[in-house]
């Protein structure tokens, strides 16, 4: 059903599992929300769906998901684009990221906000390597906290439109950093 790209670990029962952070690897179909459950594992299942649910509820009809195979080392993901990629959701064995890429002007954003982030996702993205597009910043999330710092991150890269914000602007400034 799912083939892991990556090594494999042996259980103490015999049975071969696959390495944390492997990927879907196979290429018959697009994972469906069963097999990502299974393969990441119920907790970091509830973070995939809150996180999709709320790039739905702050970006409603904005962006199709659209899932990539990207061969057998890098597995499937979910691309959430419309003319300009806005984010990538990688399941990975027991866990999964999302991958936001930052051009010239979010860079620009996140150098006025550095002492408001949490200081790991400063160092994430100090050792980020820059291409000709961008800083690809590839966010494990496996806490609200790394949840938070991502929709923070695509709300900066991407403002939510405006008829969409139900909350008043000033109790969504005392709930974000």
């Amino acid at each position: 059903m799912i083939s892991p790209s990556g090594t494999r670990v042996t259980a103490a029962d015999g049975e071969t599992l696959p390495q944390i952070g492997a990927r879907i690897t196979d290429k018959s179909a697009p994972p469906d929300d069963g097999a990502i459950r299974e393969w990441i594992g119920p907790q970091a299942f509830g973070r995939w769906t809150k996180l999709r649910n709320w790039i739905d509820e702050f970006y409603p009809g904005v962006f199709a998901p659209d899932w990539l195979y990207g061969g057998k080392n890098r597995g499937w993901s979910l691309r959430y684009k419309k003319t300009k990629a806005f984010c990538t959701l990688v399941p990975e064995y027991r866990l999964f990221s999302a991958v936001v890429v930052m051009g010239g002007a979010e860079r620009e954003k996140f150098e006025e906000r550095r002492y408001v982030w949490r200081p790991q996702l400063v160092k994430l993205y100090d050792e980020a390597k820059t291409y000709i597009d961008g800083k690809w910043l590839t966010v494990a999330i496996s806490s609200a906290d790394d949840l938070h710092d991502v929709t923070e991150l695509l709300t900066m890269k991407r403002p939510p439109p405006s008829h969409n914000n139900s909350t008043p602007r000033s109790s969504r400034k005392a709930s974000s950093r």
